[in-house]
């Protein structure tokens, strides 16, 4: 009995003598760590509020839209690609080209490159050439949606029927 008391005297010891000799070293360490808690959850709720605000003005662009107002929504369309949101950003370019918003291809281009920018599926991505390349055929750039087709084809996409289909056309 003697025995545990005298382990138990000794591990406080050696808990006091550890403490006091590292005191400095523990706080800066509970401090870095709430530190870093803390950044983080404030990191989070910017990244959360920033995807409300996007997701109201995609809801905005969509209103203008709906009730004739092209050129407002056209630009709101256009700032949400421009954020570079990863969900947003690509319904804002899948909105643009059924309006027929922007007219201009090389701008329409310059969309497609951030959308696929930002795409980390390759599903998503190839759902994203295949719809460069209907734009391109669309277009008249028919060699340039052609080669976009066919590298979906060699690669086997889940897109590979329909690219077969186009190209048949």
């Amino acid at each position: 009995m003697e025995l545990n008391v005298d382990k138990k005297i000794e591990f406080k010891d050696k808990l006091n003598s550890f403490y006091s000799e590292n005191k400095l070293k523990i706080y800066i360490v509970i401090f870095i760590v709430i530190s870093s808690v803390i950044s983080i959850n404030l990191f989070n709720t910017n990244k959360e509020k920033k995807n409300e605000l996007i997701a109201e003005k995609y809801i905005q662009a969509g209103l203008l839209s709906s009730s004739n107002k092209q050129e407002k929504s056209k630009k709101i369309y256009e700032e949400i690609i421009l954020s570079e949101n990863n969900f947003y950003s690509i319904l804002s370019l899948n909105a643009i080209l059924e309006e027929n918003l922007i007219t201009d291809k090389n701008k329409i281009l310059e969309y497609f490159s951030i959308v696929e920018k930002l795409t980390k599926s390759n599903d998503q991505l190839d759902l994203i050439f295949f719809k460069k390349a209907l734009f391109l055929i669309k277009k008249q750039e028919i060699t340039e949606g052609k080669a976009i087709l066919e590298k979906l084809i060699n690669k086997e996409s889940k897109y590979k029927f329909l690219a077969e289909e186009v190209l048949e056309k």
